[in-house]
């Protein structure tokens, strides 16, 4: 019983649907009528900008952080660290549930990246930085969040069954999983980056003038 309850909170906790409230409270619109209609942190830099992408993106892994946390209310599975840690999977997982089916915003949530993103640094932050060398990476090469995504979820089952060599399997059948799942829910960008259509976030403007500039030197020499 106390399982269920707290994984019932879990799911609570990863419903709030922080771009849906964000969007309405502070620009009067809800931004699943925006962009690609998707109530997650890449659509929210796209239509609000890399501000308030980056505090709904933030909030988000702050949802799944807290909800690996509430594994510390069970002190019964702290005796065994695989029970423990496959206890914090089953709460994270809960919560990216509640990301992408919020029961806040009529079942309609974004694809949850960013809250598994907290699970695993809730989990190993080790884990965590490395892949957010990966997305950090990427996004400044690229610009599409999209793409930082992928290849940051790709990333992770790498590094806990190469670079970590973890030994928990229940850890690694669910890293392999995060990374198909990712790919698979970003089947419309892979899509709009291989036709070069996918919309990029507004950040580095000032590198993308410069290189502008130059571009527009070299033409009229």
């Amino acid at each position: 019983m106390n399982e269920l309850l707290i994984i019932v909170l879990a799911y609570l906790i990863g419903s709030i649907p922080t771009s849906v409230w964000v969007s309405r409270y502070f620009f009067n619109i809800d931004i699943r009528e925006y962009g690609s209609g998707n109530a997650g942190a890449t659509n929210t830099f796209r239509v609000l900008g890399p501000k308030w992408g980056t505090v709904v993106m933030l909030t988000d892994m702050i949802k799944g952080m807290l909800a690996v946390k509430l594994a510390l209310l069970l002190p019964e599975y702290q005796d065994s660290e695989m029970q423990f840690t496959n206890l914090q999977i089953g709460l994270g997982l809960a919560a990216v549930v509640g990301h992408i089916f919020p029961i806040w915003a009529d079942f309609r949530g974004g694809k949850g990246v960013a809250t598994l993103f907290g699970l695993v640094v809730g989990i190993s932050p080790w884990t965590a930085l490395g892949c957010s060398g990966v997305f950090l990476l990427v996004l400044f090469l690229t610009r599409f969040v999209s793409l930082s995504s992928i290849l940051a979820s790709v990333a992770f089952p790498i590094f806990i069954l190469v670079i970590f060599n973890m030994d928990n399997h229940v850890y690694r059948v669910f890293a392999i999983a995060v990374a198909l799942m990712v790919v698979l829910t970003h089947q419309k960008n892979i899509g709009r980056l291989l036709r070069g259509s996918e919309s990029k976030v507004p950040i580095l403007k000032h590198r993308d003038r410069r290189r502008e500039r130059r571009r527009n030197a070299n033409g009229r020499d």
